[in-house]
């Protein structure tokens, strides 16, 4: 079972992969740089402290916490743990991937690091939030950046859902977390 669903995600993953231009590496490179996603951060934090005001440090909080596990947890522990090759560096794939600017990654993808930090800073802020334009926006942000992954070859689809598994999980346990205390200590700054 395990072997099938590996060969389909290797499948699904060189399907994906193979739809690629110039123009689509460009976008895809420019949407898989992190730089490029800090003013859109910093907007949202902007607004978390804009409607929240004093609660917004402890929100902010939150979600550098939450991005910090997800972090370590998926580059530190999980990719170490499992050891699956990146496709860019999959001797078997290696001639049938398509890979921009000869970027590979380190050596090992499962979990997606950017997939985990994506997703887990659209659950958080969706949370905080609770508007539904807000969070089909951010959500789309987190698959866009998550399928650039793909198209640069240095994820496979499951490693994109098992960091979307990890971002979403560590969210939730993280804002419950939150609630929690936030309902147990009753003060304006949380």
């Amino acid at each position: 079972m395990l072997e099938k669903l590996i060969q389909l995600d290797k499948e699904l993953f060189l399907f994906l992969n193979g739809f690629h231009s110039e123009t689509s590496d460009f976008i895809w490179w420019w949407i898989s740089s992190k730089t490029l996603w800090i003013p859109l951060y910093v907007i949202i934090l902007y607004f978390v402290i804009k409607k929240f005001q004093w609660r917004s440090i402890s929100m902010i909080l939150i979600i550098i916490l939450g991005i910090a596990i997800a972090d370590q947890i998926s580059s530190s522990i999980i990719k170490e743990l499992v050891h699956r090759l990146r496709p860019s560096h999959n001797p078997d794939f290696t001639q049938l991937v398509h890979i921009v600017n000869d970027y590979r990654g380190g050596l090992f993808g499962f979990v997606s690091s950017h997939a985990a930090n994506t997703f887990l800073f659209a659950t958080l802020t969706s949370l905080f939030f609770r508007n539904k334009w807000f969070s089909f926006s951010i959500f789309t942000w987190a698959i866009i950046v998550s399928y650039s992954r793909i198209a640069l070859a240095v994820h496979y689809p499951l490693d994109i859902i098992g960091g979307a598994i990890l971002g979403i999980s560590i969210s939730i346990i993280l804002y419950l977390l939150y609630k929690i205390i936030k309902n147990r200590i009753k003060t304006k700054y949380i």
